[in-house]
């Protein structure tokens, strides 16, 4: 069952209610809106008759592989790094796919403001700006801090080979899934095996860390990171590559991001960031560009997925086309190859 007969894809909204009303004290009746993000998987405001709101987690539409889109794992992450990382509090956990479709996770609402466009920036408090980029790197230290150990991965971490095996396995799932064919992701993927640095350090990598994934008080400092569905144990720096890439300045003429919130003026550099994560940590400077690199062409992967799913109609509806995320993909593909010649 993919959608509900009051026209919320995803959300059997009887059954839903009747599972998770006694297990949470809500009003009855229910009602759910999709939340804007979460295109790798389904979100949802659920909010009873009293006013209370709640959010739902589930995976995208129609059939998936087994391990993907797990949001059960995304409940379990959330819940070993919750002490002293500003994440958000897992309320109840289905995995019983007979509710709606497919387990769902169901997480505390944080009432603050995600940086998702220009627009959004610009509304946020001017004197708060300078402070949301190191508030980022802040929250990011602190997740790079917490024990791997807590995740229960099993000997993840203690293994150093986590550039291989992200190169692997978003290859393979390009190539599984892959509509077309780019030859920039290729050219670059060939690169980044043959340029892979030695693994330095071992910590708990969120995979998607981006100023857009997270919910911001108005003072700028984060209180909560979202969407954890990529996070594994790996190397720290993975991330840091990551902001840096979805970070955008004014003068930028290519965005990882469809509208990038931070061109907007007030906004602190890339380099304010990386000097001050590298300064909070002790790590070495010399393999970031080599992630900036990894992680222009992991968001190229990325992106070409959603255009991938967007063909298939396994998205539901979104504000943007398939095409425009296939313009994008490539467009991401090519800037990674041209990082390659840069940090040659």
């Amino acid at each position: 069952m993919d959608h509900d007969p009051a026209g919320v894809p995803g959300i059997d909204l009887d059954r839903v209610t009747e599972w998770l009303a006694p297990r949470l004290d809500l009003v009855t009746p229910l009602s759910v809106q999709r939340l804007a993000g979460g295109r790798s998987n389904l979100t949802y405001l659920v909010t009873d008759a009293a006013g209370r709101r709640i959010v739902l987690r589930r995976p995208p539409l129609g059939n998936l592989p087994r391990t993907a889109h797990d949001v059960l794992r995304e409940g379990r992450l959330l819940r070993a790094v919750g002490d002293g990382v500003p994440v958000p509090r897992v309320l109840a956990e289905c995995a019983d796919p007979d509710v709606t479709g497919a387990p769902f996770i169901v997480v505390e609402f944080l009432d603050g403001t995600v940086l998702r466009d220009p627009e959004s920036a610009e509304s946020f408090p001017e004197a708060s700006r300078a402070a949301v980029g190191p508030a980022l790197i802040d929250a990011m230290v602190s997740l790079h801090a917490v024990d791997p150990a807590r995740l229960g991965l099993g000997d993840l971490a203690t293994r150093r080979d986590y550039a291989s095996r992200q190169l692997r396995r978003w290859d393979e799932n390009w190539r599984r899934t892959r509509t077309r064919e780019l030859p920039d992701l290729e050219r670059t993927h060939t690169w980044l095996v043959a340029h892979a640095p030695e693994q330095r350090g071992s910590s708990i990598v969120h995979g998607d860390f981006r100023v857009d994934n997270c919910i911001l008080g108005d003072d700028g400092r984060v209180i909560g990171i979202l969407d954890w569905e990529l996070t594994t144990i790996g190397d720290p720096l993975a991330d840091l590559g990551q902001l840096l890439v979805y970070w955008a300045e004014p003068d930028d003429d290519f965005t990882a991001l469809h509208s990038p919130p931070t061109v907007v003026a007030g906004y602190a550099t890339r380099d304010q960031l990386k000097e001050r994560y590298l300064a909070a940590t002790g790590a070495s400077a010399s393999d970031v560009d080599f992630f900036v690199t990894f992680n222009w062409w992991k968001t190229a992967c990325i992106v070409e997925d959603v255009h991938s799913r967007m063909l298939r109609g396994a998205m539901g509806a979104t504000d943007r086309t398939p095409e425009s995320f296939g313009d994008q993909a490539r467009s991401l593909a090519a800037r990674a190859l041209r990082e390659t010649t840069r940090t040659a």
